[in-house]
């Protein structure tokens, strides 16, 4: 275990802290949810830099939080974290039905399942072309070269954004993700604030642009469709909270799966063996990545009502934080929950894309994503070797990876 992170097994269970991010930062987080499992998977943590929360740690205790939003609200914010006074934004994420229910339905159709379609042999020709453009046997960084690049294209794609600028929205992704305020991270707040403010000027002369064509797939295009969204420009904190949550949810999940795909090939290399001889094998190689990788370690409730979960009496106005991280790796529910089978039973059901109503809209395009891309890696590459320091996010939200050198070995 990193220096900087202590032994949960030492430590008073009233002290732990599952908020600090340097336990992502090391990749030290397993055994303090393992402990909190066991011993109190309902935990009250009474100071931390995001104030009180309780940590919501089981399986089946956090489908019980997702299925009953009239007790835990999603009212003000979805992150133990809140987004900042500064720029008070809104969108529908934080929001309960019946408004999250009919802004989400205003672009779910630019991702449901009969349109990705439409988006399949686009995401495998870019996908080919950025694969054929990797040194063969020359270190390089895979997070940079392969899993942002390819995801931001799909992101520009679905805003219908001008590629030749996506770097903006990784840049965005990650000032609206990393906030300290957040989850621990590292960005400035003045930083953010302009990166926001530039952010929204852009999408405002976007939807105008968007606004004299003719109606299309993309995610602008249907907001202007919908009904209850159409003048969404207007309310202009609601509009940037929705593009900044589309591009936080189309953004960083995928990217992190695609580097975590690399890294549990070097820690399971029998099982990315077993769906190179059967590529039937990799959608389900694809969902065991996600519940391994979990790419985004929480969302967070608000009690709306004193109640009662597991035994633990919370009251109304309390933070409820729902770690889909340590939920994946539950023993009661997963079997071997830390190894990587990609032919276990109902590989999936894990809750990497959430439960219920808040469940990820976008959870068959990033499978898609990642399946194409490792029927496109296992055509050229025997080997993606990890050759150096895995950089990983200093954030509890977030669960990724900011750095990957890999070499790889052609087929």
């Amino acid at each position: 275990m990193n220096q900087m992170v202590k032994d949960p097994a030492k430590m008073r269970l009233e002290d732990i802290d599952v908020s600090a991010p340097e336990l992502y930062e090391y990749d030290s987080w397993q055994p303090y949810f393992k402990r909190l499992r066991e011993e109190c998977p309902v935990h009250y943590q009474a100071e931390s830099p995001f104030g009180p929360f309780w940590s919501v740690t089981k399986y089946d205790d956090i489908c019980y939080v997702e299925s009953h939003p009239e007790i835990f609200s999603s009212e003000p914010f979805i992150t133990i974290g809140e987004f900042g006074g500064d720029i008070p934004v809104n969108a529908f994420i934080w929001t309960d039905p019946p408004l999250h229910d009919v802004q989400r339905a205003a672009v779910q159709p630019a991702v449901a399942p009969k349109n990705l379609q439409n988006f399949k042999d686009l995401i495998r020709q870019r996908t080919q072309e950025q694969l054929d453009s990797l040194p063969i046997g020359e270190e390089f960084d895979w997070v940079e070269k392969v899993s942002v690049d390819l995801t931001t294209k799909m992101l520009a794609t679905l805003f219908a954004f001008p590629l030749e600028q996506r770097s903006k929205l990784t840049y965005w992704s990650d000032i609206i993700a990393m906030s300290p305020s957040v989850g621990g991270g590292s960005v400035d707040d003045e930083e953010r604030m302009v990166g926001l403010q530039d952010c929204l000027a852009q999408f405002t002369q976007l939807w105008h642009a968007i606004e004299q064509q003719e109606p299309s797939f993309n995610l602008i295009s249907l907001l202007q469709q919908g009904e209850a969204t159409k003048d969404m420009v207007n309310d202009p904190m609601t509009y940037l909270g929705n593009i900044a949550l589309l591009i936080v949810g189309g953004n960083d999940t995928t990217r992190n799966s695609m580097s975590g795909s690399v890294l549990l090939m070097n820690e399971f290399p029998d099982q990315f063996e077993k769906a190179r001889d059967n590529e039937k094998l990799i959608p389900n190689l694809v969902s065991e990545v996600v519940r391994m990788q979990t790419p985004l370690a929480h969302m967070r409730r608000t009690a709306k009502q004193d109640t009662v979960l597991n035994g633990q009496q919370i009251k109304k106005g309390d933070k409820v934080v729902m770690w889909y991280l340590s939920a994946n790796r539950d023993e009661d529910k997963i079997e071997n929950p830390n190894q990587f089978i990609i032919d276990r039973p109902n590989v999936r059901q894990h809750l990497s894309f959430g439960f219920g109503v808040h469940r990820c809209m976008g959870n068959r395009l990033a499978e898609m994503q990642l399946q194409i891309l490792w029927e496109e890696i296992y055509k050229r590459f025997s080997k993606i070797e990890i050759v150096g320091e895995v950089k990983r996010t200093g954030s509890n939200f977030v669960h990724g990876y900011e750095k990957m050198p890999v070499i790889l070995t052609a087929k």
